[in-house]
């Protein structure tokens, strides 16, 4: 059976205001699949991480505890899509990778948040992280529809990038230096640990069209990393 490994940003969970359209449709399109799939759906933290995160660096907090700050916000909303899905998901969070693979044996789906602190990190890492254990494919949601030349809310004539080499990507994010909260389609250490282990990276946006494409290998809107 296929497993996917799936980084659900914290901006399509929890925006400004619950979308509870996008959440519907998300839980649906992972239902039509439980015959041949299953699925790990790493939660992200969102606006939540960053408002706790901004919060504590006014305080002159150390980067470890605001990392830990956002942690605990994406463990918030995995416990909230854990009880959104029900009985098809695991019934407690997982704490390692050991959990996580006994409730794969159980469920269809497994949610969790960030499984432990690692420097420079957010929840993408423990995606791709979780993708290498497992031997399979990870899929990036986020609120744009993939990778850009530049941040595409702020840049209109940001340059869309259909397909990039590991390689490429790594150089692209590791230009940046690290900062919890932070807003790029995948972070840092994410991408190293994809080019380190060669694994096949999607990112889409919010449109579950494109989700749905990618499950069953056609062509779709959104970045591949790869080769």
């Amino acid at each position: 059976m296929k497993i996917w490994v799936i980084s659900l940003g914290g901006s399509l969970i929890v925006p400004d205001k619950i979308d509870y359209s996008f959440l519907e449709k998300f839980r649906n399109n992972l239902r039509k699949h439980y015959k041949k799939c299953k699925f790990v759906v790493v939660t992200g933290g969102g606006s939540i991480a960053r408002k706790y995160i901004s919060l504590l660096e006014r305080e002159n907090r150390s980067e470890k505890e605001r990392s830990i700050a956002g942690i605990r916000a994406t463990r918030m909303n995995a416990l909230f899509l854990m009880q959104f899905f029900g009985k098809e998901a695991n019934e407690k969070l997982p704490a390692d990778m050991k959990e996580l693979i006994n409730y794969l044996n159980k469920n269809n789906v497994v949610i969790c948040g960030a499984l432990r602190y690692f420097p420079d990190s957010t929840s993408d890492s423990t995606a791709a992280r979780l993708a290498h254990f497992l031997k399979t494919d990870f899929i990036n949601m986020t609120n744009v529809k993939g990778l850009y030349s530049s941040n595409p809310l702020t840049n209109k004539t940001a340059k869309f990038i259909s397909e990039i080499s590991w390689k490429k990507f790594d150089k692209r994010a590791n230009r940046m230096p690290y900062k919890p909260g932070q807003h790029f389609v995948l972070d840092q250490q994410a991408a190293t640990i994809i080019r380190k282990n060669k694994t096949k990276t999607f990112i889409i946006g919010n449109d579950l069209s494109n989700f749905e494409k990618i499950i069953k290998n056609r062509k779709f809107v959104g970045t591949r990393i790869e080769g």
